[in-house]
């Protein structure tokens, strides 16, 4: 259930974990509800971020999700982030708190890339034993073509696995927050010049 670090693990150690993962069941029967309704019992967040305006900004923000962007955030880190977003496609989220590096296996579910009145590109995970919570999150970016507003959205339902996960649970609470804020402003530095904060639209179920 999830493996902890004193240390930064090294590639190798990453490499066997993705082999071992990628032979492991998911954790949770609702696979792919991010895509309709998520699950009853489950603690589901959204965050929502307008990246800008225009297709452009869509396209760079496609590039900067194929390009994990999303989780190079200092304390948070996806491995490897060459993976390719595809279906079945195994990653590692490293994540750095209360003094341990926390590696959280999941699997890709489905992925998005249609176009029309709102033209989407995203992906989402699931998780696999190798992961401290059970669920499902996607990661999406939306182009109302009406509006030419493009978003970025995440949409998450989870649940404590892992017995310090349920231990600290409003620390871990605190973090999902902070990781959906984080992720927001890693995707709108990714597709803008301007310093400016964006304004952050986050929800919980």
């Amino acid at each position: 259930m999830g493996m902890l670090s004193l240390r930064k693990p090294s590639a190798e150690t990453l490499s066997q974990l993705v082999a071992e993962q990628a032979k492991l069941p998911f954790t949770y029967s609702a696979v792919g509800a991010t895509a309709l309704t998520p699950p009853a019992g489950y603690v589901v967040d959204r965050t929502r971020v307008k990246l800008g305006m225009g297709q452009s900004v869509f396209d760079s923000a496609k590039a900067a999700l194929q390009q994990w962007q999303q989780f190079r955030l200092g304390w948070v880190e996806a491995w490897s982030p060459e993976t390719p977003l595809e279906h079945g496609q195994v990653v590692v989220v490293m994540g750095w708190a209360m003094g341990l590096w926390w590696l959280n296996a999941c699997r890709i579910v489905y992925t998005m890339d249609q176009s029309g009145p709102i033209t989407m590109y995203g992906f989402a995970y699931g998780t696999l034993p190798g992961h401290v919570e059970t669920g499902e999150e996607r990661f999406l970016i939306e182009w109302d073509r009406e509006t030419d507003s493009v978003w970025y959205d995440i949409l998450a339902f989870s649940q404590p696995r892992h017995f310090l996960t349920r231990l600290g649970y409003p620390l871990v609470r605190r973090l999902q927050k902070r990781f959906g804020r984080d992720s927001a402003a890693s995707m709108f530095r990714a597709v803008n010049v301007s310093t400016e904060r964006p304004e952050i639209c986050q929800s919980t179920d």
